[in-house]
C-alpha cells in the first residue's frame, strides 16, 4: 500500500541483474559525472521530498464533492431500483418461506413473549417495529407457508417495505462505493445496475427476511471502510481529521449493524481486521515519518472505533432485546433457570435454604435446560414395564418428590403420632437437615411409588452402561435396596460453604449414586418415543458425564420450617449473564443444525449456482430463488482470473521483473485485491461448517464479487493501455452498455420466479439450462390465455363499513382439480398404469358446476422431485414406482372468489408440494417446551393439538435426519479437501522453484506449463499428503505424542522455505481445519502410511552418477513403461517432492544413495534423520513483494529459524 519506489515502468520491464536466492532490487543509480565545486565548497544537494506512508496513484474521491450528474445519474438509479424491488410487493398474499419464522417473531415482540434464535436481534426488531406501526397487533401466528395475509389484515405489505427499502438503498451505496475506490461514473452506474437486476437479491428484498438488512449493512460497512482508506492512503495531512475519523467510526458503527443481524457479520469484521492490521503494519515499517507515539495514536484510534464501537452496539441491540421481552415464551426452555427467573410470572417465591427430610422437593437437571424429575402414571412398555421416570420442562404436581431417609426415624414408645410407616412420618418432627453422604430415597406423591433402579437396560439407550430408572412400590410399601440413593455433594459448582456440607436449595449442585449397583441418576437429550410423550429420557449411567449427572433441588417446603427459616431464590443473572449465556445457546444451537433439508445446498455449487430453493408455490404459480446466471457467472470468471494474475504477478517479481514498480498495476493490486478479499472472507468459512447451508448465504460474497468486476473493467476500460481502450472511452462504455443489456436481458427472463408472475410451461423449459434447477415447470399452465381464463378474483383489502351488514355469501361451487397417480406402477411395455381412484377420495357433487379439471400423471423421485420424460425413459426396467394419487379441490363462489383453499404445511411441503418448509435455524422454539398455557398440565394428560403438531415436526426432522449424510463425514471430506489442498500449495512451490534453482529463467511459456502441470498435483495430493504430514511435524520440533500449534507449524512451515505472510496463512488453514473454534493444539496420533508406489523401481541407475538434479530425476523417470498420462503426471510430482527434501543446499542435487533409497521407498526416514538442524533449508520461496532482509531477520528473531542461510553454502 505505502510505496516510494521507482517511478513508472512498463509491466514487461526486466530487471539489469539478477541474484539467485535474493528478492530482487533495484541496481544503485550511476552517479553523474560532476566538477569540483567552486572554493573548494561540496556542492549542496536538493532535499527530497518525504512522502510517509502516503500511496502513490491515490486521489481524494471524496463522496460528498461528486459533480451533480453523479447525484443525478444517482437518482435515476434509484428511481429504477424502487420500480424492480416494489413491483407487485403484494404479491403473493400469503406467507411465503422463512416469513414463518421472521413474522412469527415479529409477533413475539409486539406481545412481548421471549423466543430463542440463533441469529441477533437488529433486523428482527426493526421488520417488528414497520408491523408496529403499520398497525400489526400481533394476533396472526405465520405458522404455516402459504396462510393467507389478507382475511386477518395482517399489514404485510408494510413489513415487507422494510427489506425492500434495504434492498433499494443497496445501489446507491454501491454506487458511491465504486466512486470512493476511484472508478469513472460509468463503472459506478454499471456496479449499481447489476445489484438492481439481480435476481436472487430482488427475490430476498421483497419478502420478511434478513437477508437484505444484512447486505445493506455489510455495504455500508465496505463505503465507509473504502472512503477511510482513500482518506489514509493520502498520508499524514489527512490523518486525524474530521472526515478521517467520521468514515472510521462510520465503519465500525457499519460492523456492529451488521453482525448485529447475522452472525455472518463476522466475517466482515474479520475483513476489515485483516486489512487494518496491514494497514498498521505499513505505518510501523515507516520509520521516517511514523513516530511510536504517533503509531499507538493510530492504534487506539482503530481500536476504539473498529473494537469498542461495534462491541457496545452488539451489546445494546440485546438490551433492546431483554427490554422488549419480558414475558415467558417458548424459548425461554432453552435458557437456564436464572434467566428464566428474570421474566414476568416465571420467577418464584423465597423458599427454605436448607433441605431436610420430609421436604417436599423438585429436583432440577443441571445441564440440559433444567427439566425436572418427573414420573406419571404410565409404565415403559419394555424392561421392568414399571413407571415411567422423565425429564420434564414445565412445573407441574408430578414433579414433587418426599425426601426420606434410608430408614424411618427412631421414637419414643409412648410416641402417639403419624403412623411412622408412612412417607409424611417426618411431618411432625424437627427438621434434620440432609448431609453430604447421606442415603435417601425419594417418595413420588401423586403416584405412591419412589425412585428406583436395578440392572435392566434403559428403555432407549440399551446400553451396558446405563440402567433403567423407574418408580416402584405401591401405597404403604416400605420400599426395597434398590430405592436407596447416596448424596454426593459436587463442591466445585456449590455456592457457598455450607452448600458443600449439607444440600441447600438452589446452592448445592449434588450427585445421586445408587448405592446397590453404584450408577448414578443421569440424564441426556436423547427423548423417550411417543409412549414417553416424547420427555427426556432419565437413566443411571456408570461412567456418564459429569455435567449430564449433576442435580438441584428447586422446590422445598417442609412443615415444620416457619417463617423465620433462612430462605434463598435464584440469583439475578443482571444484563451482562443473560447476554453471555443467550451467546453460548445460539451457538450451540448454530453448530447443531446439522440435519439434512430439502432444499439445503454446499459452498462449491454457489459460484457457478447450481441449484436455488423453492419458496412458494400457488395457482400456478411459483417463487424460487435463483441468481442472474450472466451476474453470478461473470462475477465467479472475473474472481478466478484475478487468482491468476496474481499467481503470474507474484512469480514474475520472484524472477526479477518490475511489475510492481507500475503504478497503476499495484493500485489495480491493492484495490481489486481488497474487494477480492472480501469476497473470500464471505465465503470459504462456510466450507469448514457442517451445519445446514443455503444459497441465500452467498449473497454477501456475491456482492463483493460484483464490485471486483466492475473494478476489474473499470481498470480494464479506462486506466490500463490495453488495446488502447483507454484513448477511446466509447468503447468502454458500449461494452457497460452491453454488459448491463446481457444482464436485463436474463433478469427479464428468470423474473417470474422472483416476482411469482404467470409463466407457461414451454418458457419455463427453456428457462431451465441444468436439471439441478429444480423448480416445477408442470406448474405453470400452457399459455397466457389459460391464466386470464381462470376465475382467481383476489378478495378485496378494503373493510367493510360497521354500519353496513356484508351480504350472505353466495352457495359454494366445487372446482375439483384433480391429480391422478403422481408415481405410477409400469407395464412391461413401459407405460404408466393408470388406476382407480382410492377409495375415501373427495366426491365432487353432481349438481355443482366444475369449472376446471386437470389430470395428470407425474413421476418423481425419492426426494419428490418431478422427473422429465428422459429420465423416466432412462429408468425404466431399472427401479420401481410406487403409485399415489392425489386430488386437490378449489372451492369458489357463484362470482368467481375463492372461498377457502388449504393450507400448505411448513414442515410437510416440500414433501407434498415441493414447497421449502422454513429452515429450523429460526425456529426458535425449545422442542421441550409448550406454549405458557401447557405449563400446568400433568404429564399424564393427552398432550393439545400444538403439541401433537410439534411431535409431528420432530418426527419429520428426525426422519430427514436418518437418511442424510451424517455431518460428522461431511466435515471429514471438507478437512479431507482442505489438506489436499493445503499440500498442493507447498508442492506447487517446488514445483515452481525446479527451474530456477537450477539456473533458469522462468519466462512465460514455461509459466504456462507449469499452471498445466500443476492442475494434476491436485491429483497427486490426494494420495501423498501423509509424507508431507511427517515432514511438517519434524520441522516443526512438537511434543511426543505429535501436537501442533499455530506457532510451531508456523515455524514449520517457515523452516520448509515458505515466505512468511504464505506461512502464517497456511498454518491458520492448517489449525482451522482440525480444532477451527478451539485453543487447544492438534493432536496427531498416527500418519497413516502413504498408499502410493515407489518411483524409478525399474529404472537403472547410470554407474558413474553419485549426484542427480531434479531435471536428470525426472528424465530417468521417463525411462519406465509409460503407465499413463495421468499417472505419470503423478509420479512427477512425488520425483519432485523427493528432491525439493532430499537436495543439498548448495549443489542442489540429490546423491545417489537418497535415489536408491527412494526407489525402494525408504527415503523419508533417513532424510529427515539427516536434515536435523533447521538451517540446512533450501530457499525455496526467496521473499516475493516482501522485503528479503527484513523477511529473514523477522523469522529468526521471532521464531529462531534461519530461512535463508544454510551451513555449507
Amino acid at each position: 500500500m505505502a510505496s516510494r519506489t521507482a517511478p513508472n515502468q512498463h509491466l514487461g520491464d526486466k530487471p539489469q541483474s539478477r541474484r539467485s536466492g535474493k528478492s530482487p532490487s533495484r541496481s544503485p543509480a550511476r552517479a553523474p559525472a560532476r566538477s569540483p565545486a567552486p572554493n573548494g565548497r561540496k556542492q549542496q544537494q536538493q532535499p527530497q521530498a518525504v512522502l510517509g506512508y502516503q500511496s502513490e496513484g491515490v486521489q481524494d474521491h471524496d463522496i460528498f464533492k461528486l459533480p451533480g450528474s453523479d447525484w443525478q445519474l444517482l437518482a435515476l438509479l434509484i428511481a429504477v431500483a424502487s420500480v424492480v424491488r416494489l413491483f407487485r410487493i403484494a404479491q403473493p398474499s400469503s406467507v411465503v418461506f422463512d416469513e414463518v419464522h421472521f413474522g412469527g417473531f415479529a409477533t413475539k415482540y409486539i406481545k412481548g413473549k421471549f423466543f430463542m434464535d440463533v441469529h441477533p436481534p437488529l433486523a428482527k426488531m426493526l421488520i417488528a417495529l414497520t408491523g408496529w406501526l403499520g398497525g400489526f397487533d400481533g394476533n396472526f401466528d405465520f405458522k404455516d407457508i402459504g396462510k393467507d395475509y389478507l382475511e386477518p389484515g395482517v399489514p404485510y405489505v408494510t413489513m415487507r417495505l422494510f427489506p425492500a427499502i434495504c434492498g433499494i438503498l443497496t445501489i446507491p451505496t454501491m454506487f458511491l462505493t465504486l466512486k470512493a475506490a476511484g472508478c469513472r461514473s460509468t463503472t459506478a452506474a454499471l456496479g449499481a445496475s447489476l445489484v438492481i437486476f439481480d435476481n436472487a437479491l430482488v427475490t430476498q428484498s421483497r419478502l420478511i427476511l434478513l437477508d437484505s438488512p444484512l447486505i445493506i449493512f455489510t455495504a455500508f460497512t465496505a463505503l465507509a471502510w473504502t472512503c477511510f482508506t482513500n482518506q489514509h492512503e493520502q498520508g499524514p495531512a489527512k490523518a486525524f481529521q474530521p472526515t478521517w475519523w467520521f468514515w472510521l467510526a462510520a465503519t465500525g458503527l457499519g460492523l456492529g449493524a451488521t453482525a448485529s443481524v447475522k452472525w455472518v457479520g463476522l466475517f466482515t469484521i474479520a475483513w476489515v481486521g485483516s486489512l487494518t492490521l496491514l494497514q498498521l503494519w505499513v505505518l510501523l515499517g515507516d520509520t521516517r515519518t511514523v513516530t511510536p507515539r504517533l503509531w499507538f495514536k493510530h492504534f487506539f484510534a482503530r481500536l476504539f472505533c473498529l473494537v469498542v464501537i461495534p462491541i457496545s452496539f452488539y451489546m445494546a441491540m440485546f438490551g433492546i432485546h431483554f427490554l422488549c421481552l419480558v414475558n415467558p415464551g417458548d424459548g425461554d426452555g432453552f435458557m437456564s433457570s436464572e434467566f428464566q427467573a428474570t421474566l414476568n410470572s416465571k420467577g418464584m417465591q423465597d423458599v427454605p435454604a436448607d433441605v431436610a427430610y420430609g421436604s417436599r422437593v423438585s429436583l432440577r437437571h443441571w445441564n440440559t435446560q433444567g427439566g425436572y424429575l418427573h414420573s406419571h402414571s404410565h409404565m415403559y412398555p419394555t424392561g421392568s414395564k414399571q413407571q415411567q421416570i422423565t425429564l420434564y420442562p414445565h412445573k407441574d404436581e408430578n414433579n414433587i418428590w418426599i425426601m426420606e431417609n434410608q430408614t424411618l426415624p427412631i421414637m419414643p414408645e409412648d410416641y402417639t403420632g403419624p403412623n411412622l410407616t408412612s412417607p409424611k412420618a417426618w411431618d411432625d418432627i424437627g427438621p434434620y437437615n440432609v448431609e453430604d453422604g447421606g442415603v435417601i430415597r425419594l417418595y413420588h406423591i401423586t403416584t405412591d411409588r419412589r425412585l428406583h433402579s436395578h440392572d435392566v437396560r434403559a428403555p432407549v439407550t440399551e446400553a451396558d452402561w446405563q440402567n433403567e430408572v423407574s418408580a416402584y412400590g405401591y401405597e404403604g410399601f416400605e420400599g426395597d435396596a434398590n430405592d436407596l440413593f447416596r448424596v454426593e455433594i459436587v463442591k466445585k459448582q456449590s455456592d457457598g460453604a455450607e452448600a458443600k456440607k449439607r444440600l441447600r436449595t438452589i446452592q448445592t449442585k449434588f450427585r445421586l449414586v445408587h448405592v446397590m449397583t453404584g450408577c448414578v441418576l443421569f440424564s441426556h437429550k436423547i427423548k423417550l418415543p411417543e409412549w414417553g410423550f416424547e420427555q427426556q429420557e432419565v437413566t443411571c449411567a456408570r461412567g456418564g458425564t459429569l455435567p449430564n449427572s449433576i442435580w438441584y433441588v428447586e422446590g422445598n417446603v417442609h412443615p415444620r420450617m416457619n417463617d423465620t427459616a433462612e430462605r434463598v431464590n435464584y440469583r439475578n443473572p443482571g444484563f451482562f449473564g443473560k447476554f453471555w449465556e443467550l451467546q453460548k445457546v445460539m451457538w450451540r444451537t448454530n453448530a447443531g443444525l446439522t440435519e439434512s433439508h430439502a432444499w439445503d445446498s454446499r459452498p462449491p455449487s454457489w459460484p457457478v449456482l447450481s441449484r436455488g430453493i423453492n419458496f412458494w408455490g400457488k395457482s400456478h404459480r411459483q417463487i424460487y430463488l435463483i441468481g442472474n446466471p450472466f451476474i453470478w457467472w461473470v462475477s465467479s470468471i472475473v474472481i478466478g482470473l484475478y487468482a491468476v494474475i496474481k499467481g503470474l504477478a507474484v512469480l514474475r517479481w520472484q524472477r526479477g521483473f518490475r511489475d510492481y514498480n507500475n503504478v497503476t498495476f499495484k493500485r489495480f493490486d491493492y484495490e481489486v485485491g481488497m474487494s477480492i478479499l472480501g469476497w473470500a472472507f464471505h465465503y470459504f468459512p462456510f466450507y469448514l461448517m457442517a451445519r445446514q447451508l443455503f444459497l441465500h448465504h452467498y449473497l454477501p460474497a456475491l456482492y463483493f464479487a460484483i464490485m471486483a468486476f466492475c473494478q476489474i473493467y473499470d481498470f480494464v476500460s479506462y486506466r490500463f493501455d490495453i488495446f488502447r481502450l483507454r484513448k477511446t472511452p466509447a468503447i468502454g462504455q458500449a461494452a457497460a452498455v452491453g454488459i448491463l443489456a446481457i444482464a436485463i436481458t436474463v433478469f427479464t427472463i428468470y423474473a417470474p420466479l422472483a416476482y411469482g408472475n404467470a409463466w407457461t410451461k414451454s418458457q419455463c423449459n427453456s428457462a431451465k439450462l441444468f436439471n439441478t434447477w429444480d423448480w416445477d415447470c408442470n406448474n405453470f399452465l400452457d399459455s397466457y390465455d389459460a391464466y386470464n381464463s381462470q376465475s382467481t378474483a383476489v378478495p378485496s383489502i378494503s373493510a367493510v363499513p360497521s354500519s353496513a351488514a356484508p351480504p350472505p355469501p353466495a352457495p359454494p361451487v366445487a372446482v375439483p382439480n384433480q391429480q391422478q397417480p403422481v408415481q405410477q406402477e409400469k407395464k412391461a411395455e413401459g407405460e404408466a398404469v393408470v388406476s382407480p381412484p382410492p377409495e375415501g377420495a373427495p366426491a365432487v357433487p353432481a349438481d355443482l358446476p366444475v369449472v376446471s379439471k386437470e389430470e395428470r400423471v407425474e413421476y418423481r423421485d425419492e426426494n419428490g422431485r418431478i422427473l422429465n420424460e428422459d429420465e423416466v425413459e432412462a429408468l425404466a426396467g431399472k427401479v420401481s414406482f410406487k403409485t399415489r394419487y392425489e386430488t386437490r379441490t378449489r372451492i369458489v363462489d357463484a362470482q368467481g372468489n375463492e372461498v377457502y383453499e388449504g393450507l400448505v404445511d411448513a414442515h410437510e411441503a416440500s414433501e407434498e408440494h415441493g414447497v421449502a418448509p422454513p429452515h429450523p435455524d429460526v425456529e426458535g422454539r425449545n422442542p421441550e417446551t409448550q406454549e405458557a398455557g401447557e405449563a400446568a398440565e400433568a404429564s399424564d394428560v393427552p398432550p393439545t393439538v400444538e403439541v401433537v403438531e410439534d411431535q409431528k415436526k420432530e418426527k419429520s426432522v428426525e426422519r430427514k435426519a436418518s437418511e442424510a449424510k451424517p455431518a460428522s463425514e461431511q466435515q471429514a471430506a471438507t478437512q479431507e479437501t482442505v489438506i489436499r489442498v493445503y499440500h498442493l500449495c507447498f508442492n506447487g512451490v517446488f514445483f515452481f522453484d525446479v527451474h530456477a534453482l537450477e539456473g533458469h529463467r522462468l519466462g512465460y511459456d514455461d509459466v504456462r506449463t507449469r499452471f498445466v502441470e500443476l492442475s494434476w498435483l491436485w491429483i497427486m495430493s490426494r494420495q501423498s499428503y501423509t509424507a508431507f504430514q511427517r515432514h511438517l511435524l519434524f520441522f516443526s520440533t512438537p511434543t511426543n505424542p505429535p501436537r501442533l500449534t499455530f506457532v510451531s507449524a508456523l515455524k514449520g512451515a517457515c523452516a520448509l522455505g515458505l515466505d512468511f505472510p504464505v506461512s502464517v496463512m497456511l498454518s491458520l488453514g492448517l489449525k482451522l481445519i482440525y480444532t477451527p473454534f478451539s485453543l487447544s493444539g492438534i493432536n496427531i496420533n498416527e500418519i497413516p502410511q502413504s498408499s502410493h508406489r515407489s518411483q524409478l523401481s525399474n529404472v537403472t541407475l547410470p554407474t558413474a552418477k553419485q549426484e542427480f538434479t531434479c531435471s536428470e530425476l525426472l528424465r530417468l523417470l521417463d525411462q519406465e513403461r509409460n503407465p499413463g498420462f495421468l499417472k505419470h503426471k503423478i509420479d512427477q510430482g512425488h520425483i519432485v517432492g523427493f528432491w525439493s527434501m532430499a537436495a543439498n543446499t548448495r549443489t542442489h542435487t540429490v546423491s545417489r544413495d537418497d535415489v536408491e533409497r527412494f526407489q525402494q521407498g525408504e527415503w523419508e526416514k533417513e532424510v529427515t534423520e539427516r536434515r536435523h538442524n533447521s538451517e540446512e533449508i533450501l530457499p525455496l520461496w526467496r521473499g516475493g513483494p516482501i522485503w528479503a532482509g527484513g523477511h529473514s531477520w523477522a523469522v529468526d528473531k521471532l521464531l529462531g529459524v534461519k530461512v535463508y542461510k544454510s551451513k555449507d553454502e
